[in-house]
């Protein structure tokens, strides 16, 4: 679902998040998404603003016995700098990468981070269809922690089943601060394109990495600064929860163990990540990993003692961002889930020549993002 509510014709995805900007574009060939090129450049970025109720590592570790939660897509950050120096920063990186891939198109989609996005479900009577927006901002606006008038809201609904729709309307509610939408457009603007949309992270790893896929799964996403959790319903992102627990906090406990400065241990990580998941024990790690698992299991109890979700069952939880390779996540989750755990491929709906395959599919867990992004409008 989009932010501002309209298709676009682009086929360009750009992933700007804290670990640098990633950027796909794709043209259909016969109907079908076929890879016309993408790029990537890594660099720290602040793109991610802490939100009122996120918990990193020194509070979920005093809160272990009590199950501390983290709810960030419910609290929006107070406030967003739109200032030159960072509209200049992330456009100068999105030229690079426009001039260096050969990017032919000039309209994108972007992402919008989890932590800075109001995601819920409402149900409401049946009304005519021309009073639906209205009723949704009369009860939006009760729980919004900024003004309504800040706000860019839009909705769709959910399917529900023959009987339950005779009676009321579900909907899936997604909001953005206004000054957001703003700032990340100066950036496209700045940087020679387009802007045609906004969407949240969630809605395009479920188009890359569910598809139309209807069960109930789960999807993590590991990136530097933060795991993202989403439960994917029929297709739809139904929840969005977030920890702030990330890459950053592997590496720094992976230099704790060796001894070893931090700026190398990246790497070590990006290259750990090419062993089997049994070469690399998790108990190292489990100060990291213990919080993401109590985070699926509370999701998922949430979730399915829900009204009309009781006798749904979770099929399967899976893994992307960058930091989903790194051998003991996967492992770790396995043990507690008797489900399927798996790296999403992203690249699965995806025409591409054969001799890119091992190189984009070892990137597909980073480019997750951009390529549903690309994705939206086939």
């Amino acid at each position: 679902m989009g932010i501002f509510g309209h298709k676009i014709e682009s086929y360009i995805g750009v992933d700007i998040g804290a670990h640098g900007v990633k950027l796909v574009e794709l043209r259909k060939n016969k109907g079908r998404p076929q890879l016309w090129t993408y790029g990537l450049v890594d660099k720290n970025l602040d793109i991610h603003l802490s939100a009122v109720g996120e918990r990193g590592i020194p509070e979920l570790r005093a809160e272990q016995t009590g199950g501390g939660r983290s709810t960030p897509a419910e609290v929006l950050p107070s406030t967003l700098e739109t200032d030159e120096r960072r509209i200049a920063e992330y456009a100068e990186l999105l030229k690079v990468i426009v001039k260096k891939a050969r990017v032919e198109g000039r309209r994108a989609v972007s992402s919008i981070p989890v932590s800075s996005v109001f995601h819920t479900v409402i149900n409401l009577p049946k009304v005519e269809p021309k009073e639906v927006d209205a009723l949704v901002r009369a009860e939006v606006a009760k729980v919004l922690p900024r003004p309504l008038e800040e706000m860019q809201v839009v909705h769709q609904p959910v399917p529900l089943d023959k009987e339950a729709e005779k009676k009321y309307l579900r909907l899936l509610v997604t909001a953005a601060p206004k000054n957001f939408v703003a700032f990340y457009t100066s950036v496209f603007r700045r940087a020679g394109l387009e802007l045609s949309e906004l969407e949240t992270e969630a809605f395009a790893l479920a188009r890359s990495l569910v598809g139309r896929d209807q069960s109930v799964s789960m999807l993590i996403d590991i990136g530097a600064e933060r795991t993202n959790f989403s439960i994917i319903d029929q297709g739809l992102p139904m929840t969005q929860r977030s920890l702030q627990i990330g890459g950053n906090n592997i590496d720094a406990v992976l230099a704790e163990i060796l001894g070893l400065p931090i700026e190398p241990v990246g790497k070590l990580v990006h290259d750990l990540s090419y062993l089997p998941p049994e070469t690399l024990r998790a108990e190292p790690f489990v100060r990291l990993l213990e919080p993401i698992v109590k985070e699926i299991q509370y999701h998922f109890d949430l979730y399915l003692h829900q009204s009309g979700n009781e006798g749904k069952r979770p099929e399967k939880i899976i893994l992307t961002g960058g930091v989903a390779l790194f051998p003991p996540v996967m492992s770790y989750i396995k043990r507690f889930f008797p489900l399927r755990v798996f790296i999403g491929d992203p690249w699965a709906r995806v025409i591409y020549q054969d001799k890119l395959k091992t190189i984009i599919g070892e990137l597909g867990p980073r480019m997750a993002v951009s390529i549903g992004l690309a994705l939206r409008n086939f």
